[in-house]
């Protein structure tokens, strides 16, 4: 409110003054736009000069429109009908001046023509002009924070963070899709929090162990959500202030500040000052673009007349330009993609039917075998017949509790399968492979690779490598003469996981199998490296600035998931240590580009199942299956 009192100030004694010696009021506008990584904001400034007063230059400006959207990797569509939307009111003839800033504003104001201004430098003008009082500024963005000390007569001291996702918005989002809740709920279920923990915000894979354990002590979700916020909250203050002390007055902007109230609050304790040394401004999240508006007639600055501006994104689309750091394509068309598929179906190794087993009706007992795959986010479950069909699947997640999320799986399977079925033999493995198999009687636990391993050689017998890769972790397995001979597990970072994948889906605006599908038929997938997760979001951001299309961006991902594992992890030498028979599986090879990718890199053929992942629950059927029948072979 503080801001808005000031302008319509300004303006009310502008007005008067043109009363008083009935002169015209001349209106020129400026126009900042913030090209995020994930979003676009617009800011359009009136400047109302008094012309008996030009002279003098004296002038005020007035916010008269904003605006704010996602743009989905596609900043050049999106940003040309929101600049229609905002100056269709502004009539023909009037002058506008435009800048450009936002981590993706760089390629896009070079290939446009518009001047681009550092948001940083944005933020400060905004201050200068506007908050003369305020001694500390404090942006939130999407990916990235910052903090500007302001001294009198000195240059500001400007600080942003790396290249790490602590203390900025995406860890919010992180947090939230952990919890299993929309980002939107996080300020309501903080308000409610009567706990709060410590929580890792210096990177965003070693807070996910945090939050996963209080997940799995059934700590609230409110108590997690307010343990976030103050972990966002305490990563800015130390990572960017580094021991200088944040003075007050102090101006917090960014979306998060904006539409998270309790995120104020714990960074307004983490700093220690009082509520009254805190400003928020009417328009905190377009405080970069306000302040881009403002800087817009510096320098070399382009005024233009209104109907070029409308048009200042028709000439530029988001198609993909002069790529520097390409890949080869997954796929050549939709038909190579189909023909590839037929040569990959190991259906036939398996009779897959949900419901009641084939057997079921022919007038004998049947017994079924049940595997559960208990992991640290999901719980599987497989149920076979004893001629090794499946009879029955399920997939779900834990939301922190296995013991419950098994319970309702049996209870789904019960229904399904009419509830008066042998359970002849059952295995767990996983996370929470003890705990089930005590709490519910199961006969046997076996480790993860070895149900993986088990699974894996029941459908290629002679397999000589075998790559797990779930959610959160990686397992690869080399096998030699029929056993397993080395086994290599990812340490605690979640690049090239399925997680890794599903997050940027997320962030990006698609769902993770629209994601996957549109990997497979880009023509020129953008090579994102080896990066962590924290560290590849500036690697997007250069593939965005460079013109990707959203679809060389998901292939990427994908020849990046398989970098990561071949070159990191396993640090191969050659790839002949793979052997000729390739097994995968887990979740993430529900991707196919990702297979592909595999493939692509270490030029052999690359075997996977319909139910990759659920193949650690399969291994654990088919263990329960052969003890069964070892048992009643003997006599025993």
């Amino acid at each position: 409110m503080q801001f808005l009192s000031a302008i319509l100030a300004r303006v009310a004694l502008s007005l008067y003054f043109c009363t008083v010696f009935n002169r015209a009021i001349k209106g020129m506008y400026q126009l900042g736009i913030d090209i995020g990584s994930t979003t676009i904001k617009m800011a359009l400034l009136k400047v109302l000069s008094n012309q008996v007063l030009s002279d003098q230059g004296q002038s005020t400006k007035e916010v008269v429109a904003t605006a704010y959207e996602r743009h989905n990797a596609a900043p050049a569509v999106v940003g040309k009908e929101m600049l229609k939307r905002m100056l269709e009111s502004v009539e023909m003839g009037e002058e506008i001046s435009i800048a450009i800033t936002g981590s993706v504003g760089m390629g896009y104001a070079s290939r446009l023509g518009v001047p681009f201004v550092q948001e940083v430098v944005a933020a400060a003008e905004v201050v200068k002009q506007l908050y003369p009082e305020v001694h500390t500024l404090v942006d939130i963005g999407g990916e990235d924070s910052k903090m500007i000390f302001f001294e009198p007569g000195r240059v500001p001291d400007m600080r942003m963070n790396g290249n790490c996702a602590g203390g900025t918005g995406a860890f919010i989002d992180q947090t939230a899709t952990l919890l299993g809740v929309d980002v939107t709920e996080i300020n309501g279920l903080a308000a409610q929090a009567e706990h709060v923990y410590p929580i890792a915000s210096r990177c965003g894979v070693f807070s996910k162990t945090d939050i996963q354990n209080l997940i799995s002590r059934s700590v609230s979700k409110a108590d997690i959500a307010a343990s976030m916020l103050n972990a966002v909250s305490m990563q800015v203050v130390s990572a960017l202030a580094r021991g200088t002390e944040i003075l007050p007055k102090v101006l917090l902007c960014g979306g998060p500040f904006a539409y998270i109230p309790e995120l104020r609050k714990h960074l307004q304790k983490a700093i220690n000052v009082s509520e009254e040394d805190i400003v928020v401004p009417e328009h905190s999240q377009f405080v970069p673009a306000i302040g881009t508006a403002l800087l817009s007639t510096k320098g070399q600055s382009t005024k233009y007349d209104i109907s070029h501006a409308r048009t200042l994104f028709d000439n530029t689309d988001d198609k993909t330009a002069d790529l520097t750091h390409t890949l080869p394509p997954l796929f050549g068309s939709e038909e190579e993609y189909k023909e590839w598929l037929k040569d990959k179906n190991l259906t036939p190794t398996l009779s897959i039917r949900e419901g009641a087993s084939p057997l079921c009706g022919k007038g004998r007992e049947v017994r079924y075998f049940l595997g559960v795959d208990s992991g640290s986010t999901t719980t599987k479950i497989v149920l076979l017949d004893e001629e090794g069909r499946l009879a029955y699947k399920d997939y779900s997640y834990n939301n922190g509790n296995s013991y419950n999320a098994f319970l309702s799986a049996m209870q789904r399977m019960n229904e399904v399968m009419g509830g008066d079925i042998e359970i002849a033999g059952s295995c767990s493995t996983g996370y929470g492979e003890q705990l089930l198999k005590t709490a519910f009687s199961l006969d046997y636990g076996i480790v993860e690779t070895m149900a993986h391993f088990t699974a894996a050689k029941s459908m290629v017998t002679e397999v000589s490598f075998i790559l797990d890769i779930g959610g959160q972790d990686m397992k690869a397995i080399f096998v030699e003469n029929g056993s397993i001979r080395r086994i290599e597990i990812n340490e605690a970072c979640s690049s090239g996981c399925g997680s890794f994948i599903m997050t940027f889906a997320k962030q990006l605006g698609y769902e993770v199998g629209e994601f996957a599908h549109m990997a497979t038929l880009a023509q020129h997938p953008y090579d994102l490296g080896t990066r962590c997760t924290v560290f590849m979001n500036s690697k997007v951001k250069q593939a965005m600035r460079e013109g990707a299309k959203i679809d060389d961006i998901a292939a990427g991902f994908s020849y990046s998931v398989i970098k990561n594992c071949l070159y990191k992890v396993l640090k191969l030498q050659s790839f002949d240590q793979l052997g000729e028979h390739i097994m995968v599986q887990g979740g993430t090879f529900r991707n196919h580009s990702v297979v592909r990718a595999l493939e692509i890199l270490t030029g052999k053929d690359v075997q996977f199942s319909p139910i990759p992942e659920l193949m650690g629950a399969y291994g654990c059927a088919l263990y329960a299956m052969r003890q069964f029948r070892t048992i009643d072979v003997s006599g025993e």
